[in-house]
């Protein structure tokens, strides 16, 4: 049975969720014998940019009309297309100042200049091709890409915590940064899959998996105010990785 053809690609972005699918290590050796890596510009110069491809995952947000015809065109070549990452997922920082005008901010930015940019305000993947599954994290933990690879080779989608990182918190038995030290944590509307990483070491989620499933921003947002956050503040925090979900 041959194996099947995968091609890795990276949109806008920082390049952290294909670095950390480098950052497998001794476990690369187990992926590559699954799995035929046809194109993965940022591990070879040496890739089939034109095969058909059975999975495609894409890092990144689609932040130029460029970046929109490369995703068309890898989806337009791939039977399953995964996001990953929670720019490609939801936006993220690059998503903060969509609502903006997008001329002035070029103008302020790069004078004259920014009239000969390619920029547009930036877009989740889903916003642009369908998307068939879905990796969050910034950047995403490994253990979850290899775990993907595993239920997709067997014909499954895959699974993460569908409960936000306050679960994780209770688990790790740490003391709630929201209630008992009143700081502006994330935890209650944030997916989990991070062990709570930053609360274990006191410090608030940032909110950089973008919202679980269920989240209630309304009622996260009556929490905060109780708490004596002004909403201004609120809102940019909860915007920060995910314009597009929690906060639009």
């Amino acid at each position: 049975m041959s194996k099947p053809k995968v091609g890795i690609f990276g949109l806008t972005g920082c390049a952290g969720d294909q670095l950390a699918i480098l950052n497998c290590e001794d476990r690369l050796l187990d992926l590559v014998a699954l799995i035929d890596i046809r194109d993965f510009p940022m591990a070879s110069s040496d890739g089939n940019q034109e095969c058909a491809l059975d999975i495609a995952m894409v890092e990144g947000a689609v932040v130029t009309m460029r970046d929109a015809r490369r995703l068309r065109a890898i989806r337009q070549r791939s039977a399953t297309l995964v996001a990953l990452g929670t720019c490609a997922v939801w936006g993220g920082v690059a998503a903060m100042d969509r609502d903006l005008d997008r001329a002035k901010l070029l103008e302020e930015v790069y004078g004259e200049l920014g009239k000969e940019y390619d920029s547009c305000p930036a877009r989740a993947l889903h916003e642009i091709v369908k998307v068939d599954h879905n990796i969050t994290g910034c950047p995403i933990e490994k253990e979850h890409f290899l775990a993907a690879v595993a239920s997709l080779l067997n014909g499954d989608p895959p699974l993460y915590p569908a409960y936000p990182v306050c679960t994780e918190c209770r688990m790790r038995e740490n003391n709630c940064l929201l209630i008992e030290r009143g700081e502006l944590c994330c935890g209650p509307i944030t997916v989990a899959g991070c062990d709570a990483r930053c609360p274990q070491l006191r410090i608030p989620c940032v909110g950089c998996r973008g919202p679980v499933t269920d989240a209630n921003p309304a009622s996260a947002l009556a929490l905060f105010e109780e708490k004596g956050f002004d909403r201004e503040r609120i809102w940019a925090r909860l915007r920060t990785f995910a314009p597009v979900g929690v906060a639009s």
